[in-house]
């Protein structure tokens, strides 16, 4: 099966085909990452958008990805839509639960007509439960779980990591292990079926190590006071004299003397040993940070096992020798962006295509799954294509 456009397809997922109906936030990035890894990613648009309030063209979730115009709200738009279904082995959406059913494209109906199908339903708070339909967001999602209240200093409010823990990391990746897992179970032999990944669940899972510590009595439930949230100083970040900040993971006690010798620290300062006095030696280090900039600092511990490393913003991370000489970010049709990940050594990944422009595949995707009926639809629904790329969808 052909991605199209006489792109080579790569991956270790080629051959894959995905159907995902466009939508916001983790459902296009877990269309993405199977794109990435060479599937072949139809994402149908609806008129009018779904679509974040960028240019299409600077949508890195929606690369290698095409897309198709169908209004779901049409007497054919469900037809259309279960059409490709049954040319697909997955079905992504993230609709709030019964949406998809009322469209005509839920599970039921798709798999009627596919039964090998792979059904990913994302969601914020899952298929069913109390807040089932309720609109919500990343920070809210996260919130319930506990794993925001994990963020912040101990006196402080706890903060949102943007939207990584609970849209991509909770939900994202969740959905692509759960689409895979099903996969293999289609490819033994089994039936297609509905993968319901919630956010609150995955982004639950994701503290199973924490809640281990805390029922050993290893982890204290609040903020700030525990190995791995600022609460010992020796994890966590120091200001430089130039204003930007050093990452300290100095856990280990030979990786602590490593960065202690190189920071310099005076005689006589408290050791680590002593969690009374760790107040005192929190103020040492950080009064040894503020006498050199982040570069000067970054060189000091270049090449070390203190494990110190400066904290780069998004501009700057490409730039890492690391990230550089790893080729970590790539550079695709004028915009640089991470580099498909994980890494295979027979099958690599690759961007092959462009963020999908709404609507821009359509005939191309006809010809290549066969199915005629969706470019007669785009033709009958085409006025309006892509005019609005603003508004959210609220899963």
């Amino acid at each position: 099966m052909g991605d199209g456009a006489g792109a080579t397809v790569s991956g270790p997922l080629a051959g894959v085909r995905v159907v995902e109906l466009a939508g916001i936030g983790p459902g296009p990035f877990a269309a993405m990452l199977l794109g990435d890894l060479g599937a072949d990613v139809v994402r149908v648009e609806r008129p009018g958008g779904p679509g974040l309030a960028i240019d299409p063209a600077s949508d890195i979730t929606n690369r290698n990805k095409r897309s198709v115009l169908v209004d779901l709200k049409s007497e054919d738009g469900a037809r259309t839509v279960l059409d490709l279904a049954a040319r697909a082995d997955v079905l992504i959406e993230g609709y709030r639960p019964g949406v998809a059913e009322r469209l005509g494209v839920g599970p039921d109906a798709a798999l009627a007509r596919n039964p090998a199908l792979v059904y990913g339903r994302m969601t914020g708070w899952g298929q069913d439960g109390p807040l089932a339909a309720d609109a919500g967001h990343d920070i809210g999602y996260i919130a319930v779980t506990g794993a925001l209240g994990l963020t912040g200093p101990a006196d402080g409010p706890p903060y949102a990591p943007a939207n990584l823990l609970g849209d991509y990391a909770g939900g994202s990746l969740y959905l692509v292990i759960g689409i895979l897992a099903a996969l293999q179970h289609v490819r033994s032999g089994g039936p297609g079926q509905v993968v319901d990944a919630a956010i609150v669940d995955g982004t639950a899972h994701l503290t199973a190590m924490l809640h281990g510590m805390l029922a050993a009595g290893r982890w204290q439930d609040r903020r700030g006071a525990n190995l791995l949230d600022g609460g010992v100083p020796f994890y966590g970040t120091y200001e430089t004299a130039d204003g930007g900040y050093m990452a300290v993971g100095a856990l280990e006690p030979r990786f602590y003397a490593e960065f202690t010798r190189l920071l310099g620290l005076a005689e006589g300062t408290p050791g680590r040993e002593d969690p009374a006095r760790w107040g005192e030696l929190r103020a040492a280090i950080a009064e040894r940070f503020r006498q050199r900039t982040r570069a000067e600092w970054t060189e000091v511990f270049e090449g070390s096992d203190a494990c110190v490393a400066p904290v780069l913003s998004l501009r700057e991370a490409p730039d890492h020798p690391h990230l550089a000489a790893r080729a970590t970010f790539t550079s695709h049709d004028g915009i640089t962006q991470p580099a498909p990940a994980p890494r295979f050594s027979a099958t690599p990944g690759s961007v092959r295509r462009p963020p999908a422009r709404p609507g821009a595949d359509t005939a191309e995707v006809a010809r290549d799954w066969d199915v005629p009926g969706l470019e007669r639809h785009a033709e009958r629904h085409a006025p309006g294509v892509g005019a609005t790329e603003k508004g959210s969808q609220k899963r």
